[in-house]
Protein backbone atom coordinates (compact mmCIF):
# COMPACT_ATOMS: atom_id res chain seq x y z
CA UNK A 1 0.00 0.00 0.00
CA UNK A 2 1.40 3.41 -0.51
CA UNK A 3 3.09 5.51 1.85
CA UNK A 4 0.58 7.55 3.28
CA UNK A 5 -2.62 5.67 3.29
CA UNK A 6 -3.90 3.92 5.98
CA UNK A 7 -5.94 1.15 5.29
CA UNK A 8 -10.19 0.70 6.05
CA UNK A 9 -12.97 -1.14 5.67
CA UNK A 10 -14.69 -1.09 2.33
CA UNK A 11 -17.54 1.79 2.13
CA UNK A 12 -17.99 5.10 3.51
CA UNK A 13 -16.62 5.39 7.07
CA UNK A 14 -19.28 7.11 9.96
CA UNK A 15 -18.38 9.44 12.63
CA UNK A 16 -19.62 12.49 14.67
CA UNK A 17 -18.76 16.09 13.73
CA UNK A 18 -17.91 18.44 15.94
CA UNK A 19 -21.83 19.68 16.40
CA UNK A 20 -22.43 15.89 17.15
CA UNK A 21 -24.03 15.32 13.74
CA UNK A 22 -23.51 12.20 12.31
CA UNK A 23 -21.63 12.36 9.47
CA UNK A 24 -20.14 10.14 6.39
CA UNK A 25 -16.77 10.17 5.60
CA UNK A 26 -15.85 9.72 1.70
CA UNK A 27 -12.42 9.32 0.44
CA UNK A 28 -12.27 10.97 -3.32
CA UNK A 29 -9.69 10.70 -5.36
CA UNK A 30 -8.75 11.82 -8.75
CA UNK A 31 -6.35 10.39 -10.62
CA UNK A 32 -5.10 10.71 -14.12
CA UNK A 33 -3.45 6.95 -14.99
CA UNK A 34 -1.07 7.70 -18.09
CA UNK A 35 -2.87 4.49 -19.62
CA UNK A 36 -1.27 2.83 -16.41
CA UNK A 37 2.10 3.48 -17.86
CA UNK A 38 4.73 1.67 -15.00
CA UNK A 39 7.42 4.40 -14.29
CA UNK A 40 10.96 4.19 -12.82
CA UNK A 41 11.68 6.77 -9.97
CA UNK A 42 13.11 9.09 -12.09
CA UNK A 43 10.00 9.13 -14.67
CA UNK A 44 11.68 7.01 -17.18
CA UNK A 45 9.22 4.58 -18.67
CA UNK A 46 9.51 1.04 -17.84
CA UNK A 47 7.76 -1.80 -19.60
CA UNK A 48 4.35 -3.37 -18.58
CA UNK A 49 5.16 -6.86 -16.66
CA UNK A 50 3.57 -10.10 -17.66
CA UNK A 51 0.49 -9.16 -16.31
CA UNK A 52 0.01 -5.42 -17.43
CA UNK A 53 -3.44 -5.10 -15.28
CA UNK A 54 -0.94 -5.52 -12.11
CA UNK A 55 0.61 -2.20 -11.36
CA UNK A 56 -2.73 -0.53 -11.93
CA UNK A 57 -4.99 -2.92 -9.68
CA UNK A 58 -2.34 -1.97 -7.34
CA UNK A 59 -2.34 1.58 -7.55
CA UNK A 60 -6.37 1.75 -7.47
CA UNK A 61 -6.23 -0.98 -4.23
CA UNK A 62 -4.08 1.07 -2.49
CA UNK A 63 -5.91 4.53 -2.58
CA UNK A 64 -9.40 2.76 -1.13
CA UNK A 65 -11.34 5.53 -2.52
CA UNK A 66 -15.29 5.63 -2.23
CA UNK A 67 -15.47 7.81 -5.80
CA UNK A 68 -12.42 7.82 -7.89
CA UNK A 69 -12.30 9.84 -10.99
CA UNK A 70 -9.88 8.89 -13.24
CA UNK A 71 -7.99 10.27 -16.80
CA UNK A 72 -6.05 9.02 -19.65
CA UNK A 73 -8.07 5.71 -19.27
CA UNK A 74 -7.76 2.87 -21.99
CA UNK A 75 -10.09 0.08 -23.06
CA UNK A 76 -8.73 -2.77 -25.17
CA UNK A 77 -5.61 -1.22 -26.00
CA UNK A 78 -2.44 -2.77 -27.19
CA UNK A 79 0.03 -0.56 -25.58
CA UNK A 80 -1.74 -1.45 -21.83
CA UNK A 81 -1.97 -5.18 -22.86
CA UNK A 82 -5.75 -5.19 -24.35
CA UNK A 83 -7.09 -4.55 -21.18
CA UNK A 84 -10.40 -2.81 -19.74
CA UNK A 85 -8.62 -0.43 -17.32
CA UNK A 86 -11.56 1.05 -15.38
CA UNK A 87 -12.80 -2.61 -15.19
CA UNK A 88 -9.74 -3.81 -13.80
CA UNK A 89 -10.08 -0.44 -11.40
CA UNK A 90 -13.70 -1.18 -10.36
CA UNK A 91 -12.45 -4.91 -9.32
CA UNK A 92 -9.84 -3.29 -7.05
CA UNK A 93 -11.47 -0.58 -5.18
CA UNK A 94 -14.95 -2.59 -4.77
CA UNK A 95 -17.07 -0.05 -6.96
CA UNK A 96 -20.67 -0.61 -7.02
CA UNK A 97 -21.05 1.09 -10.01
CA UNK A 98 -18.99 3.03 -12.71
CA UNK A 99 -18.71 4.21 -16.10
CA UNK A 100 -15.95 4.80 -18.79
CA UNK A 101 -16.50 7.79 -21.48
CA UNK A 102 -14.90 7.18 -24.81
CA UNK A 103 -13.82 9.96 -25.93
CA UNK A 104 -12.43 8.74 -29.07
CA UNK A 105 -11.77 5.31 -30.61
CA UNK A 106 -8.62 4.40 -32.54
CA UNK A 107 -5.05 3.89 -31.33
CA UNK A 108 -1.90 5.98 -30.70
CA UNK A 109 -0.14 7.69 -33.47
CA UNK A 110 3.36 6.45 -33.46
CA UNK A 111 5.02 9.71 -32.11
CA UNK A 112 1.55 11.80 -30.23
CA UNK A 113 -1.74 12.13 -31.26
CA UNK A 114 -4.40 9.31 -32.71
CA UNK A 115 -5.22 7.43 -35.71
CA UNK A 116 -9.16 7.12 -34.72
CA UNK A 117 -11.46 5.43 -36.20
CA UNK A 118 -14.01 7.34 -38.60
CA UNK A 119 -16.83 4.42 -37.80
CA UNK A 120 -17.12 5.29 -34.36
CA UNK A 121 -17.14 8.94 -33.74
CA UNK A 122 -18.78 10.35 -31.15
CA UNK A 123 -19.35 9.71 -27.17
CA UNK A 124 -19.91 6.02 -26.08
CA UNK A 125 -20.73 5.13 -22.71
CA UNK A 126 -19.09 1.62 -21.10
CA UNK A 127 -20.48 0.23 -17.71
CA UNK A 128 -20.58 -3.13 -15.87
CA UNK A 129 -23.42 -3.96 -18.58
CA UNK A 130 -21.20 -4.33 -21.68
CA UNK A 131 -18.20 -6.68 -19.41
CA UNK A 132 -17.54 -9.36 -21.53
CA UNK A 133 -19.41 -7.90 -24.56
CA UNK A 134 -18.40 -7.88 -28.63
CA UNK A 135 -17.95 -3.85 -27.66
CA UNK A 136 -14.28 -4.56 -27.54
CA UNK A 137 -13.19 -1.74 -30.03
CA UNK A 138 -9.99 0.28 -28.49
CA UNK A 139 -10.99 3.46 -27.20
CA UNK A 140 -9.44 6.05 -24.57
CA UNK A 141 -11.21 8.41 -22.16
CA UNK A 142 -12.34 9.33 -18.78
CA UNK A 143 -13.73 6.91 -15.99
CA UNK A 144 -15.90 7.57 -12.69
CA UNK A 145 -16.36 4.83 -10.00
CA UNK A 146 -18.07 4.27 -6.70
CA UNK A 147 -19.32 2.99 -4.09
CA UNK A 148 -21.78 4.66 -3.55
CA UNK A 149 -25.67 4.03 -5.19
CA UNK A 150 -25.83 6.07 -8.18
CA UNK A 151 -29.42 7.94 -9.33
CA UNK A 152 -28.58 9.28 -12.68
CA UNK A 153 -25.95 9.14 -14.50
CA UNK A 154 -24.71 11.57 -17.84
CA UNK A 155 -22.10 12.42 -20.36
CA UNK A 156 -20.11 14.32 -22.92
CA UNK A 157 -17.58 14.72 -25.23
CA UNK A 158 -15.49 17.94 -25.53
CA UNK A 159 -14.32 18.65 -28.94
CA UNK A 160 -10.54 19.13 -29.54
CA UNK A 161 -9.10 23.00 -29.82
CA UNK A 162 -8.03 23.20 -33.40
CA UNK A 163 -4.15 23.11 -32.57
CA UNK A 164 -1.86 21.59 -30.24
CA UNK A 165 1.08 22.79 -28.23
CA UNK A 166 4.72 21.13 -27.87
CA UNK A 167 5.02 19.39 -24.93
CA UNK A 168 7.04 16.89 -22.68
CA UNK A 169 6.09 13.45 -23.42
CA UNK A 170 7.22 10.67 -20.78
CA UNK A 171 10.35 9.09 -22.45
CA UNK A 172 11.34 11.41 -25.10
CA UNK A 173 13.79 14.19 -24.77
CA UNK A 174 12.45 17.58 -25.25
CA UNK A 175 9.38 18.69 -26.31
CA UNK A 176 7.30 16.96 -28.60
CA UNK A 177 4.45 18.98 -30.74
CA UNK A 178 1.47 16.95 -29.68
CA UNK A 179 -2.36 18.23 -31.20
CA UNK A 180 -5.32 18.08 -28.76
CA UNK A 181 -7.83 15.16 -28.66
CA UNK A 182 -10.86 15.00 -27.34
CA UNK A 183 -12.29 14.82 -23.89
CA UNK A 184 -15.17 13.88 -22.15
CA UNK A 185 -16.63 14.27 -18.85
CA UNK A 186 -18.74 12.03 -16.32
CA UNK A 187 -21.25 12.90 -13.84
CA UNK A 188 -23.09 11.17 -11.32
CA UNK A 189 -25.94 11.69 -8.98
CA UNK A 190 -24.63 9.74 -5.55
CA UNK A 191 -27.30 8.73 -2.95
CA UNK A 192 -25.68 9.89 0.50
CA UNK A 193 -26.77 9.63 4.00
CA UNK A 194 -27.71 12.86 3.93
CA UNK A 195 -29.32 13.25 0.42
CA UNK A 196 -28.18 13.48 -3.09
CA UNK A 197 -24.92 15.11 -4.29
CA UNK A 198 -23.21 15.10 -7.31
CA UNK A 199 -19.67 14.40 -8.49
CA UNK A 200 -17.99 14.94 -12.14
CA UNK A 201 -15.07 13.56 -13.69
CA UNK A 202 -13.34 15.42 -15.99
CA UNK A 203 -10.27 15.71 -18.14
CA UNK A 204 -9.69 19.06 -19.83
CA UNK A 205 -7.48 20.67 -22.58
CA UNK A 206 -4.12 21.32 -22.17
CA UNK A 207 -4.44 24.32 -24.88
CA UNK A 208 -4.61 27.70 -22.31
CA UNK A 209 -8.28 29.45 -22.73
CA UNK A 210 -9.93 26.45 -24.59
CA UNK A 211 -9.77 24.52 -21.34
CA UNK A 212 -11.06 27.23 -19.11
CA UNK A 213 -14.10 27.57 -21.81
CA UNK A 214 -14.37 23.69 -21.03
CA UNK A 215 -14.26 24.25 -17.52
CA UNK A 216 -17.09 26.86 -17.53
CA UNK A 217 -19.18 23.85 -19.89
CA UNK A 218 -18.94 21.43 -17.11
CA UNK A 219 -20.13 24.53 -14.56
CA UNK A 220 -23.39 24.80 -16.85
CA UNK A 221 -24.37 21.27 -17.62
CA UNK A 222 -24.59 20.10 -13.96
CA UNK A 223 -26.67 23.23 -12.85
CA UNK A 224 -29.59 21.11 -12.83
CA UNK A 225 -28.30 18.22 -10.68
CA UNK A 226 -28.29 18.04 -6.67
CA UNK A 227 -26.25 20.27 -4.24
CA UNK A 228 -23.36 19.80 -3.10
CA UNK A 229 -21.15 19.68 -6.34
CA UNK A 230 -17.52 18.02 -6.25
CA UNK A 231 -15.59 18.08 -9.54
CA UNK A 232 -12.52 16.00 -9.97
CA UNK A 233 -9.86 15.76 -12.54
CA UNK A 234 -7.03 16.69 -14.75
CA UNK A 235 -7.87 20.24 -15.78
CA UNK A 236 -4.59 21.25 -17.20
CA UNK A 237 -4.85 24.36 -15.14
CA UNK A 238 -2.75 25.39 -12.05
CA UNK A 239 -3.85 27.65 -8.55
CA UNK A 240 -6.66 29.88 -8.34
CA UNK A 241 -7.74 29.36 -12.29
CA UNK A 242 -9.79 26.46 -11.89
CA UNK A 243 -11.93 28.04 -9.26
CA UNK A 244 -12.40 31.25 -10.38
CA UNK A 245 -13.69 29.81 -13.97
CA UNK A 246 -16.39 27.76 -12.07
CA UNK A 247 -17.09 30.82 -9.75
CA UNK A 248 -17.71 32.96 -13.01
CA UNK A 249 -21.52 31.99 -12.95
CA UNK A 250 -24.33 35.15 -13.41
CA UNK A 251 -25.52 36.52 -10.03
CA UNK A 252 -29.01 35.15 -11.30
CA UNK A 253 -26.94 31.26 -11.74
CA UNK A 254 -25.87 32.27 -8.01
CA UNK A 255 -29.56 33.36 -6.64
CA UNK A 256 -31.02 29.70 -8.29
CA UNK A 257 -28.64 27.68 -7.08
CA UNK A 258 -28.49 29.22 -3.38
CA UNK A 259 -32.34 28.52 -3.28
CA UNK A 260 -31.56 24.75 -4.54
CA UNK A 261 -29.51 24.46 -2.43
CA UNK A 262 -31.19 25.71 1.17
CA UNK A 263 -34.84 23.69 0.02
CA UNK A 264 -32.79 20.30 -0.54
CA UNK A 265 -30.26 20.76 2.88
CA UNK A 266 -31.92 24.03 5.42
CA UNK A 267 -29.15 23.85 7.41
CA UNK A 268 -26.20 23.94 5.25
CA UNK A 269 -24.11 27.07 5.46
CA UNK A 270 -23.40 27.78 1.44
CA UNK A 271 -19.87 28.29 0.39
CA UNK A 272 -18.76 29.25 -3.50
CA UNK A 273 -16.29 26.56 -5.14
CA UNK A 274 -13.27 26.05 -3.62
CA UNK A 275 -10.24 23.54 -3.79
CA UNK A 276 -10.32 20.85 -1.66
CA UNK A 277 -6.34 20.09 -1.70
CA UNK A 278 -3.90 21.97 -2.33
CA UNK A 279 -1.06 20.19 -3.35
CA UNK A 280 1.64 19.59 -6.43
CA UNK A 281 0.55 16.75 -8.40
CA UNK A 282 3.04 16.63 -11.31
CA UNK A 283 5.16 14.74 -12.30
CA UNK A 284 5.05 11.72 -10.21
CA UNK A 285 8.38 12.17 -9.15
CA UNK A 286 8.86 15.02 -8.11
CA UNK A 287 6.06 17.20 -8.07
CA UNK A 288 5.98 20.96 -8.61
CA UNK A 289 2.75 22.10 -9.97
CA UNK A 290 -1.05 21.01 -9.37
CA UNK A 291 -2.81 19.83 -12.46
CA UNK A 292 -5.50 17.72 -10.44
CA UNK A 293 -8.10 19.02 -8.60
CA UNK A 294 -11.33 18.57 -6.04
CA UNK A 295 -13.49 21.54 -6.15
CA UNK A 296 -16.52 21.87 -4.15
CA UNK A 297 -19.33 24.41 -4.15
CA UNK A 298 -22.34 23.62 -1.53
CA UNK A 299 -19.78 22.15 1.54
CA UNK A 300 -18.47 24.16 4.46
CA UNK A 301 -15.14 24.41 4.00
CA UNK A 302 -14.58 22.09 7.33
CA UNK A 303 -15.86 19.35 5.02
CA UNK A 304 -12.25 18.18 3.71
CA UNK A 305 -10.37 16.53 6.76
CA UNK A 306 -7.50 15.65 4.87
CA UNK A 307 -5.38 15.67 1.59
CA UNK A 308 -2.67 14.16 0.09
CA UNK A 309 -1.11 12.95 -3.03
CA UNK A 310 0.71 9.81 -2.79
CA UNK A 311 3.10 8.21 -4.72
CA UNK A 312 1.88 5.11 -7.17
CA UNK A 313 3.50 2.67 -9.37
CA UNK A 314 2.02 4.23 -12.32
CA UNK A 315 1.41 7.39 -14.36
CA UNK A 316 3.24 10.62 -14.67
CA UNK A 317 0.84 12.23 -12.18
CA UNK A 318 0.18 11.56 -8.89
CA UNK A 319 -3.33 10.81 -7.27
CA UNK A 320 -4.95 13.47 -5.14
CA UNK A 321 -6.67 11.93 -2.36
CA UNK A 322 -9.59 14.01 -0.28
CA UNK A 323 -11.35 12.80 3.32
CA UNK A 324 -14.33 14.70 2.84
CA UNK A 325 -17.60 14.86 5.64
CA UNK A 326 -21.11 14.79 4.20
Amino acid sequence: MSAGLKPRRPGPGRRANRYGRTVTQLRIATFNLLHGQPLAGDGTPLPYPLDPAEPLHEAIAALDADVLALQEVDRHQERSGLTDQTAVAAKAMGAADWRFAAALHGRPAPVAGWITDPAHAGLTVYGPAELGSATELPSYGTALLTRLPVSHWRARRFAPAPFGLPLRVAGRRGLTPVPDEPRAALAAVLEGEHGPFTVVAAHLSFVPGWNMAQLAAVRRWIADLPQPHLVLGDFNLIGAVPRTVLGGASARDRVRTARAVRRARPRTRLHGWYDLAKTPTYPSHRPTVQFDHVLAMGLPRQAATSARAPRAVVSDHRPLVVEVDL
